[in-house]
């Protein structure tokens, strides 16, 4: 009930803002979440969402196994517990009375079109991020529901991001006050409208999101199956995947070291201001290198137990080389999911950022001599919310071509890469991308 409240407050905001009833309503949502619900759409469990660990296991003995390399071919989902293929399969064998119970395993959006529409459907984003979902056939896969232990009566109904819902009930159009007729497209995952968002629609345009957590994404019109399995395949309609890779360790890295090393009183606010404080440091922080994954990882090590390493620590370190080696930490490992992506379907020309980091000009500068690329902050901070936005118009028939939107927004800053801390950048990640590989035979043996 708490997803459900939170989505009609948000909305009766935005509806009061807007001051007159909307041409039509498009919706997005986080991926991998799992609710385990009965027949009448009541939850049997929390929400499962894609931080959850539980199911490692589960995904440690799937991986790199003949049926594990077939789900990631198939379903472009990396395999990890952060998927609904896992976090089911643990379910089934530490929850069984709930498991028995089910009747369906629904994402978040699905639980508030349920209680909005009284139908089980899904969108094909959404789905092409579970690691059940055939993203070529777009069907349900079936051996992944077999590892999971269901059939496909248990999932929702996989349709177009494009699809309208109708006939909403009417207690939800009376609280919040829109008409019955009010068209609402299902929409697609905030990590696919992003790149829309960001207008990161052609080859070699690539789009990062620096929020809490971090991804780097580039559009195509085909799956892009990498053997080493770092980049996930999800869709954005049925011409549009969208491939990359999402870390954990986003700017919740750097809310870490801000409250336990510059002050447990430091709002939000301050604690961006005080990275500025880093430009007294040389790039490098003199030989101080951060891994950063405090939160185990996704992309590119797909790792749910890995950890974070200062490396190379001296007595001449001082809080500044820390906060230094924290952001460049974060920063190299999305550059190390983009080598990912130029190596498996082409050269980045160019990066659209967004997310809360996006506004620290510092950080925008670090990224663009990291990665040796241009970087654009566009005109609006909400890439999801936006990416939702045009998709609701083109499946309205408001709009044609999504690049039609490049007339809608414009480039609020750009930064242009300094050639001298590329190389200066690139001397520090070849040592930072041996770090995991070492770290992870020291701790296997």
């Amino acid at each position: 009930m708490l997803i459900l409240q939170a989505v009609l407050d948000s909305m009766k905001a935005v509806l009061q803002y807007l001051g007159q009833p909307p041409l039509g309503v498009s919706l997005g949502a986080a991926m991998h979440s799992v609710i385990a619900v009965d027949a009448q759409g009541q939850a049997l469990t929390p929400c499962i969402t894609w931080a959850d660990n539980r199911s490692g296991d589960y995904a440690k003995a799937l991986k790199g196994t003949i049926i594990g390399k077939a789900i990631y071919k198939n379903t472009g989902t990396p395999i990890h517990p952060m998927s609904p293929l896992c976090k089911i399969a643990w379910l089934r064998d530490h929850e069984p009375e709930v498991f028995q119970q089910t009747y369906k395993f629904i994402g978040i959006k699905e639980y508030v079109t349920f209680h909005w529409f009284g139908i089980w459907v899904v969108d094909y984003s959404i789905a092409s991020a579970t690691g059940l979902f055939d993203n070529k056939k777009l069907d349900w896969y079936a051996p992944a529901l077999e590892f999971a232990g269901i059939h496909k009566e248990q999932l929702s109904e996989p349709v177009s991001t494009t699809f309208i819902l109708n006939n909403c009930k009417s207690e939800i159009l009376e609280e919040l006050q829109i008409p019955q007729n009010t068209p609402v497209v299902i929409g697609a995952s905030d990590g696919c409208l992003a790149n829309l968002g960001a207008l990161a629609l052609e080859k070699g345009e690539t789009a990062i999101t620096l929020g809490t957590s971090a991804a780097i994404r580039m559009t195509g019109k085909e799956a892009v199956y990498d053997e080493e399995e770092r980049i996930f395949n999800y869709l954005l309609t049925e011409e549009l995947y969208v491939s990359g890779g999402a870390s954990n360790n986003g700017g919740i890295v750097y809310q870490w070291f801000a409250h336990h090393f510059l002050g447990t009183g430091l709002s939000k606010e301050q604690a961006l201001h005080k990275i500025d404080d880093i430009a007294a440091v040389p790039i490098g922080a003199d030989g101080l290198l951060f891994l950063p994954y405090l939160t185990g990882e996704r992309a590119p090590v797909w790792d749910a137990d890995a950890q974070g390493i200062f490396f190379g620590v001296s007595k001449n370190h001082t809080v500044l080389h820390f906060q230094r080696a924290v952001l460049e930490g974060i920063l190299y490992n999305v550059f190390q999911i983009g080598k990912a992506i130029e190596e498996t379907i082409g050269e980045i020309q160019h990066l659209c950022v967004n997310g809360g980091l996006a506004e620290v000009p510092i950080l925008m500068q670090m990224l663009a001599d990291i990665f040796g690329k241009q970087v654009h902050i566009l005109d609006h901070e909400e890439g999801s919310a936006f990416g939702a936005f045009l998709l609701g118009m083109k499946a309205l028939g408001l709009m044609q071509d999504f690049k039609e939107a490049k007339k809608m927004i414009g480039t609020k800053r750009t930064f242009e890469p300094n050639v001298e801390n590329y190389v200066r950048y690139q001397k520090r990640f070849a040592v930072f991308e041996q770090l995991y590989p070492k770290f992870l035979t020291v701790r296997n043996t």
